[in-house]
């Protein structure tokens, strides 16, 4: 096991103790109310004993004023129990506000942040501390409160006590050294123990969600009861330290609880002494051993101590939220009628101590297409947060129409810049509302239809129990039609940036390739980044950006970044392989413009034709001639991809890794995506 941090757990408590401060402001009004009635109920306990004294004297001595202090000692008991009971209503109260209160901070704080900060903690981390750990916290202000008015009464009782005899007063200070002890040592070693146990309850929390979350998994992998054993694993640990959290406190109310009852019958004879010497009244008696009676209440602080430091414990936990860093925005606006282009200046991400992306310099004109495409690992994914400010950069600038993203409002930016992703979370209470889920007014009906027919999901939509009333959980989805509800979403909201990070992954080729036309022409326009794994997603594109270890390798046309052979090695393991060696048709060999027939290894996909989104590419003549797309200035890692037309771009390769010369690019049917054969259920690279 790591050992612990001094210094880190040190600002752990500190930041703890911080939202515990603000959390009693949050509820201060309250808070003040139930300490003023508690005090109060605390100094009518005090009164009680001196006036069931004197009554009790009067009444002994057959005075008349007995009848009137009679009703006096009414008063004052019912007075004590009303005190309580209001006391009690506040202080739930004051719980349930502070609870309230640090669950919305740190939810707050959590979905500010960014997303690789927030996956620091696992979901049952994060439910266990805003729920059951921000309720234990959440008691701490009304704790710390009814602590310090707990001691009141004993405090109160003891100084009583001198008043009405200092000798039995000196017999009950004997014993307090060693309260004060006990009290100590248990809140030292109750605080250690409840750290520990609420960590191990934490682990086991997230091992838990994650089991839930892949309960498919486990049951086809049938590892159901190695699973359990995992999730399980540190029971006996937990159980440990919840035996030794009551051991700690049984022991010490065991001492305590001795304690008290020993101190009372000393002052109990001590009083018997002084009543048999008239030195002391009945009704004195009476009072002094009553007195002694809440002087030792003081042992009843420990329970509400052991709140005090389980909340704090708790409160460690939660607090970690809190110390999330939010992702700054600022208070500008983007240009009005701005074509959305994108530009990335010397861009650095770290994560983890690792750089995942590496001087970054790339622009993407206004309205373009642009494809981001690389092998796994290669930070094509980050760069598509960096790009829609779901992340910051570690250096370097990201600005959109010539504005910083970091200087934009909020509300600006998620107007402008809308988002789809692989595996979608939908919200709301029906599947028209989880299309129009997003910031700003809510789209209409017409709208949230069109925006479905152009991400192809209004079919299955209308098909559905309730077509778009459908409610949610009563909505069974496949990854195909989840990825379709996600995207028609996005393009709902659409602005002038839209960015796509594999968000077309589950669906089949031809209702990609119809969201891709449906995204050219019944969309908003504006710029598109599309992270990409099908050759056909980068041939549609009207540049490509090729990542290579966190650096732009090369931007341009696929058609020119598909004569280098590593290029075309990103697409060798995709899904949508070339046709095999001498399987295409004599007549689409034929219709190729080189001199050389297509003879290229089945290692090597064919080359899709350029051209932009929806474009037709089903001849060789009409793709190989087609007008090269804008592309971008991109000049990571020393590339000069600038607008020379003819050139190829210039990849920054090794020696050796440069374009195949010797290789028919772009000239045959295949590499102007001619006719050919294709497998079934497999596209043919276009």
């Amino acid at each position: 096991m790591t050992a612990p941090d001094p210094t880190r757990e040190a600002e752990a408590a500190r930041g703890a103790d911080r939202a515990l401060r603000a959390a009693a402001r949050h509820s201060g009004g309250r808070l003040a109310a139930a300490a003023v009635c508690s005090v109060a109920a605390a100094c009518a306990a005090l009164a009680e004993p001196a006036v069931l004294g004197h009554t009790l004297d009067l009444l002994l001595r057959q005075d008349p004023g007995g009848a009137r202090w009679t009703a006096w000692c009414a008063a004052v008991i019912a007075a004590e129990v009303l005190l309580d009971a209001v006391t009690a209503r506040l202080t739930g109260g004051v719980d349930a506000r502070s609870t309230a209160w640090l669950r919305r901070l740190g939810l707050g704080r959590l979905l500010r942040a960014a997303p690789h900060h927030a996956a620091r903690h696992s979901p049952g981390e994060l439910s266990a501390r805003l729920t059951a750990q921000a309720t234990t916290a959440g008691a701490v202000p009304a704790a710390v409160v009814g602590a310090a008015v707990a001691l009141l009464a004993p405090l109160g009782g003891l100084v009583a006590l001198v008043l009405v005899d200092v000798w039995t007063a000196l017999a009950f200070l004997a014993g307090l050294p060693l309260l004060a002890l006990l009290l100590r040592a248990f809140a030292r070693n109750s605080g250690a123990s409840v750290g520990r146990y609420q960590e191990v309850q934490l682990a086991m929390a997230g091992r838990l969600v994650e089991a839930l979350a892949g309960a498919r998994t486990i049951a086809a992998a049938g590892t159901a009861e190695r699973e359990q054993a995992r999730v399980l694993r540190r029971l006996p640990e937990l159980g440990a330290e919840g035996r030794e959290t009551w051991r700690i406190y049984g022991t010490t109310m065991a001492r305590t609880g001795a304690l008290m009852p020993l101190l009372l019958y000393v002052v109990l004879g001590v009083g018997g002494v002084r009543l048999a010497e008239g030195a002391l009244g009945v009704g004195g008696l009476l009072a002094a051993v009553r007195y002694a009676g809440l002087a030792a209440g003081v042992g009843a602080v420990t329970g509400r101590l052991a709140a005090v430091v389980r909340g704090r414990a708790a409160a460690r936990r939660t607090a970690a939220l809190f110390e999330l860093p939010e992702l700054p925005q600022g208070v500008r606006r983007l240009p009005p009628g701005g074509p959305g282009a994108l530009e990335l200046r010397g861009v650095r991400v770290l994560r983890g101590g690792t750089v995942v992306l590496r001087d970054i310099d790339l622009r993407i004109p206004g309205g373009t297409t642009a494809a981001v495409v690389g092998r796994s690992g290669s930070g094509k994914t980050t760069l598509a947060a960096v790009a829609g400010r779901l992340t910051a950069c570690d250096a370097g600038r990201v600005l959109l129409d010539g504005v910083p993203l970091d200087e934009l409002s909020a509300g600006e930016l998620r107007r402008e810049v809308g988002h789809a992703f692989e595996r979608p979370a939908l919200f709301g209470e029906d599947v028209a509302a989880a299309i129009a889920f997003g910031s700003g007014p809510a789209p209409t009906p017409e709208n949230v239809r069109a925006a479905a027919r152009a991400a192809g999901a209004d079919a299955f939509v209308r098909r559905l129990p309730d077509g778009y009333d459908t409610a949610l959980p009563d909505a069974p989805l496949s990854g195909g039609e989840l990825q379709r509800l996600g995207l028609a979403r996005a393009f709902c909201r659409a602005g002038r940036l839209l960015v796509l990070d594999d968000a077309t992954s589950s669906l089949d080729t031809l209702t990609a390739r119809e969201v891709e036309r449906a995204l050219t022409h019944d969309v908003r326009p504006g710029t598109r980044l599309v992270v990409a794994h099908r050759i056909s997603s980068a041939a549609r594109a009207d540049l490509v950006v090729w990542l290579d270890a966190g650096r732009v390798r090369a931007t341009g046309p696929h058609t020119e970044l598909w004569r280098d052979p590593a290029y075309r090695a990103v697409f060798a393991a995709g899904t949508e392989p070339a046709d095999p060696p001498n399987t295409q048709p004599a007549t689409a060999r034929a219709e190729g413009t080189g001199s050389e027939p297509d003879t290229k290894p089945a290692a090597a996909p064919a080359p899709p034709a350029a051209g932009r989104p929806g474009a037709q590419r089903n001849t060789g003549s009409d793709a190989a001639t087609s007008a090269a797309p804008a592309r971008a200035q991109g000049t990571g890692s020393g590339l000069d991809t600038g607008p020379a037309a003819a050139a190829g771009p210039r990849t920054g390769a090794a020696p050796g890794e440069g374009p195949d010369a010797g290789a028919s690019a772009g000239t045959g049917s295949a590499a102007a995506g001619g006719g050919g054969r294709r497998a079934p259920g497999r596209e043919t690279a276009r």
